[in-house]
């Protein structure tokens, strides 16, 4: 539950509407990221790591022939970012 209008909030990315299964967990303003005011950090309730594959997701697209999901281009960005520091 967030105590505070939306307005105090930076709200990335939001589920499509607020029902299940668009929003599975009942996130206050259909949130599904939230970043600090400066940007630098996010968090999210879609867990990536339980949607690596096609066959993981519930509603995947049928038109779209994936071998592994686009969710694992976030995964790929961290691996980059950690072995570079």
């Amino acid at each position: 539950m967030f105590p505070y209008d939306e307005s105090k909030y930076t709200i990335p990315a939001k589920y499509s509407y607020n029902e299940y299964p668009a929003n599975p967990n009942g996130s206050n303003y259909n949130a599904a990221m939230l970043t600090s005011n400066d940007g630098k950090h996010l968090v999210m309730m879609p867990h990536l790591e339980r949607s690596i594959y096609p066959h993981n997701w519930a509603y995947y697209p049928e038109n779209r022939k994936d071998e592994v999901s686009p969710w694992v281009i976030a995964f790929n960005n961290a691996y980059d970012w950690l072995k570079n520091k």
